[in-house]
């Protein structure tokens, strides 16, 4: 009995609820099925701009670690961080005394060499004043010996003639023979006081190897003044460019290391920025870095001014990747433009939007109309009587959602679009560029955030 109970009222509850429900879902299945009847877009014109967007860090345009070449004591430092310093404005003044020292020390040795150089050219012009003279002499004791030869030659053969002849004695014809004698002996010292001239000339060559010698020293003592001098000027130091300070990491009173002499690189005195103009460096992901180009227009986006939009355009593409977690991105640098720029500083974070295309009055369709058949592209029309034509189309540029059309269709006409929830493999390749868009932002911010924290 019972069970005859349970089983009619089962099959009461199953009869009300087919006749309750059943209406409802086939209704619903029918409204469904009209719902995923063909959907049409029509063929349009209008504007057509593609952005790609990434994440950098604001630079200025250049940044100079001031160093001193120099080494000692800090005496004066009359600029601080933010300071705006002109060109050649003092930065820092070391103490002087030593350097000082060195150059009196070096111009003393400078000194004391050039006397010794005007001493050797003073021995070089006397030594060459007695040669003239000597040799002067010389040519006068030659020419008197000559003369003097052949005076007893003469004499000598008439005493022997008259000797023979009976008219002279054998006494005065050996007096005229020694006469002779002593003549030829005084031409031969004569000629010999030339050879002593050859030696005299030797000697200033001597003198003349010692001027060189003394310029020398004269040089290089007046090298060593030069670089004494150049070290004093080296405790002055002045700023190379128009900048901000940008950090200063030494007091008054403390001792700094030379970056030239010191092996660890020196004191690093401040960091000067050049705020004449400010730069973004992007990374731009490897599947969009194609389609940038310098010159493109961006604008920019920062945290401290989220409601503002920076002008700026892109000069320069580095033509290498850098590969991090196996991401590929490319350094673009983006020059932020107008006057606002001054606003933005050093090391902010900021997001790139990089205008790639930028069309007006183009046809378009949805992307989601256009489907590709080997190297081809196809649109399929929907004619006014209903019936399907497809149509080979010359495709633009696409920003994901609607698509240039080249050539193939007019204005005006439909075409089907041909993919479930009206999106094709290139919106589902945008929706992929965005969210690894998004990734590299975070990673880059994160990055940076750590970065911040070791500093």
């Amino acid at each position: 009995m019972w069970k005859f109970l349970i089983i009619t009222l089962v099959l009461a509850a199953g009869g009300y609820a087919a006749w309750r429900y059943l209406p409802i879902r086939t209704t619903t299945a029918e409204e469904k099925k009209k719902d995923e009847g063909p959907k049409t877009a029509e063929v349009t014109k209008g504007e057509l701009k593609v952005v790609i967007q990434a994440s950098g860090r604001v630079v200025p345009n250049q940044e100079v670690e001031i160093k001193c070449k120099a080494s000692g004591e800090v005496i004066k430092l009359p600029v601080d961080v933010s300071d705006t310093v002109k060109k050649d404005q003092l930065l820092v003044q070391l103490d002087p005394v030593d350097e000082n020292r060195r150059l009196k020390q070096a111009n003393v040795k400078l000194a004391g060499s050039q006397a010794k150089l005007e001493q050797a050219k003073l021995r070089l012009k006397i030594a060459e004043r007695e040669l003239v003279t000597e040799k002067m002499r010389a040519d006068a004791s030659l020419r008197s010996a000559q003369a003097r030869v052949d005076e007893t030659k003469r004499k000598l053969e008439r005493d022997r003639a008259m000797m023979e002849g009976g008219a002279a004695s054998r006494e005065e014809y050996e007096k005229a023979l020694s006469s002779e004698i002593q003549a030829q002996a005084a031409l031969e010292s004569a000629k010999a006081r030339f050879d002593e001239l050859e030696t005299q000339k030797v000697q200033l060559d001597n003198l003349r190897q010692d001027i060189k010698i003394a310029e020398q020293q004269v040089e290089s003592d007046q090298i060593a003044v030069s670089d004494a001098d150049q070290r004093l000027k080296e405790t002055t130091v002045l700023s190379p460019i128009d900048a901000v300070v940008a950090d200063r990491k030494v007091q008054p009173g403390q001792i700094i290391a030379s970056g030239i002499n010191n092996v660890g690189g020196g004191t690093t005195v401040m960091t000067l920025a050049d705020l004449s103009r400010i730069f973004v460096l992007a990374s731009v992901d490897e599947s969009d870095i194609g389609r940038v180009e310098p010159g493109q227009r961006a604008s920019i986006v920062v945290d401290a001014y989220p409601d503002a939009y920076f002008p700026a355009k892109v000069v320069r593409v580095a033509p290498k990747g850098v590969n991090a977690s196996n991401v590929v991105t490319f350094e673009v640098k983006v020059e932020v433009l107008g006057p606002r720029r001054r606003l933005l500083k050093p090391e902010m974070l900021a997001t790139v939007s990089i205008t790639v295309v930028d069309k007006s009055d183009v046809l378009m369709v949805p992307v989601a109309s256009v489907e590709r058949r080997r190297r081809d592209r196809f649109v399929t029309v929907v004619k006014e009587d209903g019936t399907e034509e497809d149509r080979q189309v010359e495709v633009g540029a696409s920003d994901g959602e609607q698509m240039e059309i080249v050539s193939g269709v007019t204005k005006g006409e439909k075409v089907l679009l041909k993919f479930a929830g009206g999106q094709s493999r290139w919106q589902q390749s945008g929706d992929r560029d965005k969210a690894r868009q998004e990734r590299m932002k975070k990673g880059m911010q994160m990055r940076m955030m750590g970065g911040s924290r070791r500093r």
